[in-house]
């Protein structure tokens, strides 16, 4: 599971993972900012985006994006440089992911997984 501990849906999700006990490792992303390559990496797991997985309404985001309209690539550095615009949580199960908001959608995912 991708965390931020600040955020309450990160926060809820752990605690259904807790409460289901599953065995799971956090990655505390914001604290251990994810490589270039595992971010690709992890988009492809969650078949998403750049553009998809950011956090638009982020100050951050929103400065970059006036000054020019951001491509994909442009996103990815963006997300790279300030890992708090990554969408979360990210729960990754046998090589998928998901972004667990709401939390029903975990639930539906860990059902097919």
């Amino acid at each position: 599971m991708y965390h931020n501990p600040s955020c309450s849906k990160s926060r809820i999700c752990l605690e259904f993972l807790q409460a289901e006990k599953m065995d799971f490792v956090l990655l505390s992303y914001l604290k251990q900012p994810l490589s270039r390559q595992e971010l690709t990496v992890l988009l492809s797991k969650l078949e998403m985006s750049p553009s998809e997985l950011v956090r638009k309404n982020e100050v951050i985001f929103k400065e970059a994006a006036k000054t020019k309209v951001l491509s994909e690539e442009d996103i990815l550095q963006l997300m790279l440089d300030n890992p708090k615009l990554i969408e979360r949580p990210i729960v990754e199960v046998d090589g998928k992911a998901i972004v667990a908001r709401p939390i029903e959608r975990l639930e539906a995912f860990l059902q097919t997984n």
